[in-house]
């Protein structure tokens, strides 16, 4: 074709019987519309890729663009010939790139693996890989798993983030063992986390081009600062009295009381193996915690529930579950209960052990000790010293006593007249 390429030459096109038909432009090389034998009518682009090989991209219909705008992506595409990039590539990289769903399949088959690293170069803890799958399968998946990994941007990610916040992904637990499944802006930004160091995985390795969640601003999450006083201590162990005598589960009732006298993680205190427990030396013996391998001390008032607890034959945990093939999960919704009863809001596992620490802290306890107490991660040379010895061992013994008799209505608060000890250095 001699002429320009218009919209009228386009519409007034004669439809071929069969096969197809193409009109070029006279005046930029390799531009034109194809018309099929439907009538389907669209741009094409003609070019030799960066390899010398004769290409032919179709990239547009006609009218959805106009010959202006179909014109103008042609001379982009054949701009991207020359930096050596070909358009029909980019087109089928696009058209074959995997899904949000298919990024998070990968994830989780190498992260099980161990052949993905995370914290300290160290393969992916199990227990971290449990609590994705959880946020993968509970949020990630209903929300974007259909999605195109290069197709999201940032706004993409975080409209995912509200949808969270606002509970769009809540959903029941059904008739497994799970949870229920609430949201809420805390959820939202750790899904988005997660989703990041998910992609920042398979961008590293070559499995995308680019990470979607990469800019994209997380909620921020109030910082956790509640704690029980003294009178709802006596409150809630006044509940956990009533509540052995009635149809409560009595494992779930002395997990809850564990972690209220020890301080412990909920995974730490759900997961604890009676081969860990060392009564002799007052201490539980983590093979692995949030923070590594940790000797954690331990009050004889808490180390009385964990030995108390009725051996299962084959089953390794203090606290089983009732299936007796895993660990207890249920201690939120034991704890939620029990609140419930003793009409105390805004509980947590999280919340005894910060009433743990911070009762500690009325006791005259440094923050050191306290960080010690609690398993809390290094943050400083000085820390990195810190044995289980005998200072160390009476500061928990002591906290556990306070909370014990708190919890058993046979002590007023640490605030109305005890007097802190006089605290031990720590060995170095």
């Amino acid at each position: 074709m001699a002429g320009k390429l218009t919209t009228h030459m386009i519409e007034t096109a004669k439809v071929p019987a069969t096969g197809q038909l193409f009109l070029w432009d006279g005046e930029l090389k390799g531009f034109g519309v194809r018309v099929g034998s439907t009538g389907v009518k669209s741009y094409v682009l003609q070019y030799r890729n960066p390899d010398g090989r004769l290409r032919r991209s179709v990239y547009a219909r006609f009218p959805v663009f106009s010959v202006d705008q179909a014109r103008k992506e042609a001379i982009r595409m054949l701009a991207d010939v020359t930096r050596g990039v070909d358009p029909a590539d980019v087109k089928e990289s696009k058209r074959t790139a995997p899904t949000i769903g298919e990024v998070c399949d990968w994830y989780l088959e190498e992260a099980e693996a161990g052949r993905l690293l995370g914290r300290r170069r160290l393969p992916i803890k199990a227990s971290t890989v449990r609590m994705e799958r959880s946020r993968i399968d509970r949020h990630i998946r209903p929300l974007i798993g259909h999605r195109k990994v290069n197709a999201l941007k940032p706004a993409d990610i975080e409209a995912m983030q509200a949808d969270i916040a606002t509970g769009k992904s809540a959903a029941d637990k059904g008739k497994g063992r799970g949870r229920k499944t609430t949201g809420g802006g805390g959820a939202a930004s750790r899904v988005i986390s997660t989703l990041h160091s998910m992609c920042e995985h398979a961008v590293r390795l070559g499995i995308i081009d680019a990470n979607p969640a990469k800019g994209a601003r997380r909620m921020a999450s109030n910082r956790r600062t509640r704690r029980l006083s003294s009178i709802e201590l006596g409150k809630l162990g006044a509940a956990m009295q009533v509540a052995a005598t009635r149809d409560e589960n009595p494992t779930g009732l002395a997990a809850v009381r564990v972690i209220a006298l020890s301080g412990f993680r909920l995974s730490e205190a759900q997961e604890i193996e009676r081969s860990w427990v060392d009564p002799e030396g007052a201490a539980v013996h983590f093979p692995d915690t949030k923070s590594g391998a940790q000797d954690r001390p331990v009050g004889r008032a808490a180390l009385k529930v964990l030995t108390a607890q009725p051996e299962i034959a084959g089953c390794p945990f203090v606290f089983p579950s009732d299936y007796r093939d895993s660990h207890y999960k249920q201690v939120p919704d034991v704890l939620q209960r029990l609140c419930i009863a003793a009409r105390i809001e805004g509980v947590t596992p999280h919340t005894l052990r910060h009433t743990f620490s911070s009762v500690a802290g009325d006791m005259g306890y440094s923050e050191l000790t306290i960080a010690a107490l609690l398993g809390h991660g290094k943050r400083g040379v000085t820390q990195g010293y810190i044995h289980i010895e005998e200072g160390l061992r009476e500061a928990a013994d002591m906290v556990s006593a306070k909370i014990a008799d708190l919890l058993d209505g046979r002590a007023s608060s640490v605030r109305d007249g005890d007097h802190p000890p006089i605290e031990r250095p720590l060995a170095a």
